[in-house]
Protein backbone atom coordinates (compact mmCIF):
# COMPACT_ATOMS: atom_id res chain seq x y z
CA UNK A 1 0.00 0.00 0.00
CA UNK A 2 1.35 3.20 -1.20
CA UNK A 3 1.48 6.46 1.16
CA UNK A 4 -1.38 8.29 -0.01
CA UNK A 5 -3.90 5.07 0.11
CA UNK A 6 -2.58 4.82 3.75
CA UNK A 7 -3.68 8.88 4.62
CA UNK A 8 -6.86 8.52 2.78
CA UNK A 9 -7.15 4.71 5.16
CA UNK A 10 -6.65 6.72 7.93
CA UNK A 11 -8.19 9.69 7.70
CA UNK A 12 -11.82 7.36 6.97
CA UNK A 13 -10.45 5.70 10.38
CA UNK A 14 -10.48 8.91 12.14
CA UNK A 15 -13.12 10.56 10.69
CA UNK A 16 -16.24 7.87 10.43
CA UNK A 17 -16.72 7.02 14.69
CA UNK A 18 -16.56 11.30 15.09
CA UNK A 19 -19.69 11.45 12.11
CA UNK A 20 -20.99 8.09 14.25
CA UNK A 21 -21.54 10.48 17.15
CA UNK A 22 -22.34 13.57 15.32
CA UNK A 23 -25.32 11.42 13.34
CA UNK A 24 -26.53 10.29 16.32
CA UNK A 25 -26.30 13.27 18.30
CA UNK A 26 -28.77 14.64 15.52
CA UNK A 27 -30.80 11.74 15.90
CA UNK A 28 -31.37 12.08 19.67
CA UNK A 29 -32.30 16.07 19.05
CA UNK A 30 -34.70 15.69 16.21
CA UNK A 31 -36.36 12.78 18.03
CA UNK A 32 -36.86 14.78 21.09
CA UNK A 33 -38.26 18.11 18.67
CA UNK A 34 -40.29 15.06 17.12
CA UNK A 35 -41.70 14.21 20.30
CA UNK A 36 -42.40 17.79 21.44
CA UNK A 37 -44.27 19.01 18.26
CA UNK A 38 -46.38 15.84 18.11
CA UNK A 39 -47.79 16.25 21.89
CA UNK A 40 -48.48 19.93 21.00
CA UNK A 41 -50.77 19.84 18.06
CA UNK A 42 -53.91 19.79 18.37
CA UNK A 43 -56.27 16.87 18.52
CA UNK A 44 -59.06 17.50 15.59
CA UNK A 45 -61.56 14.64 16.43
CA UNK A 46 -64.69 16.39 15.49
CA UNK A 47 -63.12 16.34 11.59
CA UNK A 48 -63.89 13.13 11.38
CA UNK A 49 -67.42 13.43 12.60
CA UNK A 50 -67.99 16.01 10.47
CA UNK A 51 -66.84 13.53 7.13
CA UNK A 52 -69.32 10.98 8.46
CA UNK A 53 -72.36 13.48 9.09
CA UNK A 54 -71.27 15.83 6.27
CA UNK A 55 -71.11 18.58 8.34
CA UNK A 56 -68.90 21.07 7.22
CA UNK A 57 -67.69 24.37 8.39
CA UNK A 58 -66.51 27.01 5.63
CA UNK A 59 -64.69 30.01 7.18
CA UNK A 60 -61.26 32.35 7.50
CA UNK A 61 -59.66 29.90 9.58
CA UNK A 62 -60.54 26.62 7.90
CA UNK A 63 -59.61 28.14 4.48
CA UNK A 64 -56.19 30.05 5.70
CA UNK A 65 -54.70 26.85 7.65
CA UNK A 66 -51.42 26.84 6.03
CA UNK A 67 -50.25 29.96 8.04
CA UNK A 68 -51.95 28.15 11.64
CA UNK A 69 -50.01 27.09 14.64
CA UNK A 70 -51.24 23.26 13.61
CA UNK A 71 -49.82 23.85 9.85
CA UNK A 72 -46.15 24.67 11.65
CA UNK A 73 -46.01 21.85 13.75
CA UNK A 74 -47.37 19.13 10.99
CA UNK A 75 -44.13 20.93 8.46
CA UNK A 76 -41.90 20.65 11.47
CA UNK A 77 -43.14 16.76 12.60
CA UNK A 78 -42.87 15.88 8.79
CA UNK A 79 -39.42 17.46 8.54
CA UNK A 80 -38.28 15.65 11.76
CA UNK A 81 -39.13 12.24 10.74
CA UNK A 82 -37.04 12.69 7.35
CA UNK A 83 -34.12 13.75 9.15
CA UNK A 84 -34.34 10.71 11.76
CA UNK A 85 -34.56 8.76 8.47
CA UNK A 86 -31.98 10.06 6.59
CA UNK A 87 -29.69 9.86 9.77
CA UNK A 88 -30.11 5.97 10.43
CA UNK A 89 -29.45 5.51 6.91
CA UNK A 90 -25.66 7.01 7.19
CA UNK A 91 -25.56 6.07 10.45
CA UNK A 92 -26.04 2.52 9.40
CA UNK A 93 -23.98 3.16 6.54
CA UNK A 94 -21.07 3.88 8.10
CA UNK A 95 -21.04 0.96 10.47
CA UNK A 96 -20.68 -1.06 7.25
CA UNK A 97 -17.77 1.05 5.69
CA UNK A 98 -16.34 0.58 9.70
CA UNK A 99 -16.82 -3.26 10.08
CA UNK A 100 -15.05 -3.68 6.73
CA UNK A 101 -12.01 -1.98 7.78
Amino acid sequence: MNNEQQLVSDFWADFLPILRYILFGIIIAAAIVLIITTLMQSNDSSKSLDAFTGASQESYYSQNKGASRDSILKRITISMGIIIFVCIILFFITQIFIGVE
